[in-house]
């Protein structure tokens, strides 16, 4: 058996592999448990500060395993139905609130369930052969893992509107001309580059990080005098940490600062 599911913590990233490219890493119950079990690992975990997620093979992930799927429905077992909120809600909750940052390497197809995880992430990395594809409608399903929530933050409603409704895949070029990845790259480099920016973030701020994140969240959905108290909330915490005393030390010194994650 190979593992549904490969983790690689070197030099303070994580880097998740879904590995199911025989179905292009699409969801299986087990790789749903074990991707969530991981996610809620490394969010514990003090040595990673950074994550990325790819998929091996052709796809970056399909998606649900509507083989898997179909057979427990004609089984007529319920735990198809129950999926959503035992595996992708807190799938998704984990991402978004993954208190490091956490880049997509999307190396090919990211459809359904597979767009609504590289949506989750902080950073969307993917490759020219890249594609995207809001596939829900397809199967006669509405939206989940959060897609409701995240493309139109990412894209506008609108176009959120039209993916979703129209089910339509669209390239990587034309997803970075609407905003929702971050940069397009060769495909023999989409995993190096998600990679180098991982690297990056991974000798910032980790605390000032993942305050940065939970304040964007709040405020999205926040009044102003509710935001500006939340935003006192985190920096007091913030200006607690370690890494704001260095900060300050090294822009007075003119030195870069080299940050320790707490």
């Amino acid at each position: 058996m190979t593992d549904v599911l490969l983790v690689d913590r070197t030099d303070g990233m994580a880097t998740i592999t879904l590995n199911r490219p025989q179905s292009m890493n699409s969801l299986s119950v087990e790789l749903k448990q074990a991707f969530l079990e991981t996610l809620l690992d490394i969010a514990s975990d003090p040595s990673v500060r950074a994550v990325v997620i790819t998929g091996a093979g052709r796809g970056f992930c399909v998606g649900q395993d509507l083989r898997e799927h179909q057979e427990l429905l004609a089984a007529h077992d319920p735990s198809p139905l129950r999926t959503v909120i035992e595996h992708y809600n807190p799938i998704v909750t984990a991402l978004v609130e993954m208190p490091k940052p956490v880049v997509a390497a999307v190396n090919g197809m990211a459809a359904g369930a597979g767009a609504g995880i590289a949506f989750a992430a902080d950073f969307r990395i993917a490759s020219q052969s890249a594609g995207f594809l809001m596939a829900f409608a397809n199967v006669g399903l509405s939206l989940d893992t959060g897609t409701s929530w995240t493309l139109p933050r990412l894209v506008g409603y609108a176009r959120a509107m039209a993916l979703s409704l129209l089910a339509d895949p669209i390239s990587a070029d034309a997803a970075l001309e609407m905003g929702l990845v971050n940069a397009v790259v060769e495909p023999e480099r989409v995993l190096a580059a998600a990679s180098e920016l991982a690297a990056r973030l991974a000798t910032g701020p980790t605390a000032a990080y993942a305050a940065i994140k939970a304040s964007l969240r709040y405020g999205a959905t926040s009044t102003l005098a509710d935001a500006l108290a939340k935003e006192a909330e985190l920096q007091l915490r913030a200006g607690a940490t370690e890494d704001h005393r260095i900060g300050v030390a090294a822009f007075v010194a003119k030195q870069k600062p080299a940050f320790v994650g707490r």
